[in-house]
């Protein structure tokens, strides 16, 4: 107990230096970077500098498209840097329920988008503030660093510098195909959207202590595809030592038969995927496809919809799978937050048919198979109210048990800790009470960014915001998410148990039994 209240302190005394300064004058521009000179602009609070738009590689345009980042094209005079760049080439979607307007990207799409931005209350460049670094999510094929809720300023708030950055999504950011591959050094294709974020990290590396940013504590962060990125980077050589610490929120932290990943299973596989569609879209060569507009790009195959992109392993980003980087050792070995929303798949539509009893009991017999009657022990469905409940119940335990387990198997070849944590807080508005605590509910209250959304917040909404973020400023600071006045959060260890938080803020057993926690086990690990 002794050791945590002086952990507790420490954390306290850590935020409360970062924050001294946050009255002060701001740091001095123009700031110089790579490329150039670049100017910020005042955030809503005059004492955040936001700087906006700045380039971290070429333009991927033309012969650079489907190619790794080149190094920034340098510009004259001093750079302004007051307003975001345009996202990446994808299908814009103003609203797609549950995500309103301001989970959504917005404004000019283009390939010239290889930018990124940066919050800081810094006074001077000596000050070494922890460094906080945010991957989007939205499937690999949509997102931006200017979408609302991934605002800056209510972290940077927190003692934080805070940076965000674009990256290729779609056939623009994973295409592979052969021909990419004979052209290339290093004889792969694929991957340019996760090449574009180490890109990123190097140059935070090299120029953030310039805004006040220490680049020896830069923590990576992400959501849905963006926590997916996340473990990417925790398995690639690429990324050693550009990062200290990670949060990974919904973004597959699993095992066995929950480790589900995007896109094709195998660089094969992914080739003749890129061959098949080059084909469809009337390509004979490379530049035939390089010729071709973004737009073009992106329509719909005839009888095929849209073929989906995504990061696969190729021997030279991925040597393997992350999983399969963590049973060999060889990971990136840093302190990792890692979670879940009770409701994940609230947005992502109904089960197929209504849930009902003998549905269920079908569907619990076609997944489980001779442990379909055990299950249904555990899991009662003698009527449709209590399949419904056994549907929700059954999904948001085996989910915690794979979370739990990965973090255990980690443990085996991990010298760092792990937090994991259960959101349960259902986001206000109109349609709360059918998507409760869904998928990236929880990223406006862990950012600290409620302002950014019209949505009817009360001031317990406000605290369980002050509360996450301050959770997640000490876990950036320090690699540890408890501070002063925070109910105390554990790391996983021995016990079957993860914290929940939000409405409920304490820690809870994985799956709230026993014989569940056993059932799980013995069902993914099979």
């Amino acid at each position: 107990m002794l050791a945590r209240v002086t952990s507790n302190l420490r954390n306290t005394f850590v935020l409360a230096a970062l924050t001294a300064g946050l009255l002060g004058a701001a740091i001095k521009q123009p700031v110089k970077v790579e490329g150039g000179l670049v100017s910020g602009a005042p955030g809503k609070d005059s004492s955040i500098l936001a700087f906006k738009g700045i380039p971290f590689a070429a333009p991927p345009v033309g012969d650079l498209r489907w190619r790794e980042p080149k190094p920034v094209v340098a510009w004259h005079g001093v750079r302004k840097a007051d307003k975001f760049s345009a996202s990446c080439i994808q299908h814009v979607v103003t609203e797609r329920k549950p995500w309103t307007y301001e989970f959504m990207t917005h404004g000019d799409i283009s390939e010239d988008c290889l930018y990124l931005n940066v919050w800081t209350a810094a006074v001077s460049a000596s000050e070494r503030r922890p460094v906080f670094v945010y991957l989007y999510g939205g499937g690999f094929s949509e997102g931006s660093a200017a979408v609302p809720v991934y605002d800056g300023e209510g972290l940077a708030k927190k003692g934080l510098v805070v940076v965000t950055l674009n990256y290729r999504v779609g056939v623009l950011g994973f295409l592979a195909h052969s021909a990419l591959a004979a052209e290339s050094n290093q004889h792969v294709s694929g991957n340019y959207g996760l090449l574009d974020q180490v890109a990123a990290l190097r140059w935070v590396h090299e120029n953030i202590v310039r805004f006040g940013g220490d680049p020896t504590r830069v923590t990576i962060a992400g959501q849905s595809a963006g926590g997916m990125s996340v473990h990417d980077l925790t398995a690639s050589p690429m990324a050693k030592g550009l990062f200290q610490r990670a949060i990974v929120e919904s973004g597959g932290s699993s095992v066995g038969r929950s480790a589900m990943r995007l896109g094709p299973p195998t660089m094969s596989e992914a080739e003749a995927q890129g061959q098949k569609f080059a084909e469809a879209k009337g390509a004979k060569s490379l530049a035939d496809l390089r010729a071709m507009s973004g737009e073009k790009l992106m329509e719909a195959l005839p009888g095929e919809g849209r073929l989906f992109f995504a990061p696969i392993p190729d021997g030279y980003y991925l040597p393997s799978s992350p999983p399969e980087v963590i049973a060999q050792g060889k990971q990136n070995d840093v302190v990792t937050l890692a979670g879940a929303n009770k409701d994940e798949l609230g947005g992502f539509g109904p089960a197929p048919g209504p849930v009902t009893a003998e549905s269920f009991t079908k569907r619990a017999r076609d997944s489980y198979g001779d442990q379909a009657d055990e299950f249904l022990k555990l899991y009662p469905a003698r009527t449709d109210e209590e399949a419904k409940v056994a549907q929700s119940q059954s999904t948001r335990d085996q989910a915690l048990v794979s979370m739990y387990l990965w973090a255990r198997v980690r443990a085996k070849t991990g010298k760092t800790s792990v937090y994991e944590y259960l959101w349960d807080h259902t986001l206000p508005g109109p349609d709360a009470a059918r998507f409760g605590a869904f998928h990236t509910s929880e990223v406006p209250y862990v950012l600290n960014t409620l302002s950014m959304s019209d949505r009817p917040f009360t001031e317990a909404d406000r605290k369980i915001a002050d509360m996450m973020s301050s959770y997640w400023a000490n876990f950036a600071a320090t690699g540890d998410p408890n501070g002063m006045g925070l109910p105390e959060w554990r790391p996983v260890g021995d016990q079957q148990e993860i914290m929940e938080v939000g409405d409920k803020t304490a820690a809870i057993s994985v799956a709230g039994s026993a014989e569940k926690f056993e059932f799980f086990k013995k069902y993914l690990l099979k």
